[in-house]
């Protein structure tokens, strides 16, 4: 019999979709240059992971019934030793998770995490870190600088997955840490580290070994010059949480974000500071972005977020001027240009100030990115006050969304949203009328003053 050729495809390496021949641009997600060749490899006849070794004529995972066994599944967590961590993960590194840790290069991702190992073994836990991108002396040396020194803390270098998987299973530790994802390889793979194949391979059998052994796996992951997590997409779909930790370079605090958690609400938000001797966390980041605030306040609004769970105040700067340029220029910071945009037609609308020539500049001091609408309230405080050349009362916080027809919409969460004001000392809040109702047992001191409005022109008269 003649041999069977060997196939091979062209895979995507920015989105994972295949091919039967190359193509410039992949018709899925529009990057150009991005197939690479892959040989084709047999499909094993075993894929994924099981809970037991199947006896013959029985099944291998056994049903367990809620309403007898809950001790036997209850979900046991580690202590991090650091608060913010323990609750950007949902109260804890909740034992058998599949974590990813997303970030920039140089960001600190590699010091957090042997931060993080550091914070396990005080509480007598044992860990193994894998790297696959730097020598043992140099992630010892790094460890020796963060002042992490513990016999209960293993340091290995190896990139093939196999023998990481071996290591594993003989060390038994309850958290194995593989930094990065995209270094690590499969033999039976032909493609390159890092590609599409080798990622979603070496997720999988990674996955296999949390959920089998019951053991912590925490990984590093690149990330794009867009900022996604770099890899097939479906690696975020397999992990338990999926964390990024970015934030400003030009600045020292760190910001760890909970994209997503299938042990806590997503969304949360955790702030460390970089210093000498690693990340030190944050107590109150409230305080921290508003402590350089200056005594020029004509453009500048303080708005309350809701990051997750988590109230923070935040400071919002506008500017604003003449335009000789037929088009005037829109830059936003911290905010969706596009929002902006749609700020800036309803003020000028509504309230006729004619903002259609001017240049409209937006901040949110400290790198923070909002994401919810109910900044349009601070925004457009902003941009009133710097238009008109009058100040903003110190003190005042405003909060709510903005509509087209320039009504003032509610938001969620106002009464945390209060109280964090409250506790950092602001006297006076501008909130939604349709909140009024949210705050019938709200108790507050009486320097304290709430006022509601229901559209922008009443914002405008209060300015």
């Amino acid at each position: 019999m003649a041999k069977s050729k060997t196939k091979t495809i062209y895979t995507c390496q920015n989105c994972g979709a295949q091919r039967p021949r190359w193509e410039g641009k992949c018709s899925d997600c529009g990057a150009w240059n991005s197939f690479v060749e892959e040989l084709q490899m047999a499909e094993p006849k075993t894929r994924g992971w099981s809970t037991g070794t199947p006896e013959k004529g029985t099944p291998s995972s056994k049903p367990v019934t809620l309403d007898q066994s809950l001790e036997e599944i209850k979900l046991d967590r580690f202590d991090t030793g650091y608060e913010e961590l323990n609750r950007v993960l949902g109260g804890g590194l909740a034992r058998g998770s599949f974590v990813l840790l997303g970030g920039s290069p140089g960001i600190g991702k590699s010091t957090l995490l042997l931060q993080m190992a550091g914070g396990l073994a005080k509480n007598k836990h044992k860990l193994l870190y894998i790297s696959g991108e730097e020598s043992v002396s140099q992630t010892g040396s790094r460890a020796h600088r963060l002042g992490i020194r513990s016999p209960l803390i293993e340091i290995a270098c190896e990139s093939n997955l196999q023998t990481i998987l071996e290591l594993a299973r003989h060390k038994k530790p309850e958290i194995l840490v593989v930094d990065s994802i995209q270094t690590m390889y499969l033999p039976d793979l032909q493609s390159a580290p890092g590609s599409v194949a080798q990622v979603r391979e070496c997720a999988g059998h990674l996955m296999g070994l949390a959920k089998q052994e019951n053991i912590t796996v925490i990984l590093i992951g690149h990330v794009t010059k867009d900022g996604a997590i770099a890899g097939p997409k479906v690696l975020e779909h397999m992990v338990d949480c999926v964390l990024s930790f970015d934030g400003d370079i030009s600045y020292n605090f760190r910001l760890l974000r909970t994209l997503k958690n299938r042990f806590g609400a997503a969304h949360e938000l955790g702030v460390f500071q970089m210093n000498s001797k690693g990340l030190e966390e944050v107590a109150n980041p409230s305080e921290l972005f508003l402590e350089e605030r200056g005594d020029q306040l004509i453009g500048s609004a303080v708005f309350a977020s809701m990051e997750g769970t988590r109230p923070l105040l935040c400071e919002v700067q506008a500017l604003t001027l003449s335009s000789p340029m037929a088009m005037p220029r829109r830059t936003a910071l911290g905010i969706d240009i596009n929002r902006l945009h749609l700020l800036t037609a309803v003020l000028d609308r509504h309230l006729d100030i004619r903002l259609g020539t001017n240049d409209i500049f937006i901040n949110v001091v400290g790198g923070l990115k909002l994401m919810e609408p109910a900044a349009d309230l601070a925004v457009a405080a902003a941009i009133l006050s710097t238009q008109s050349h009058r100040e903003l009362d110190a003190k005042t916080c405003y909060f709510g969304e903005i509509g087209l027809t320039g009504e003032v919409r509610g938001v969620s969460f106002v009464e945390n949203r209060i109280r964090e004001g409250d506790k950092l000392g602001f006297q006076h809040f501008i909130i939604p009328f349709s909140n009024k109702r949210h705050l019938a047992d709200l108790k507050l001191s009486s320097d304290k003053k709430i006022t509601f409005i229901r559209n922008v022109k009443e914002l405008s008269r209060l300015i």
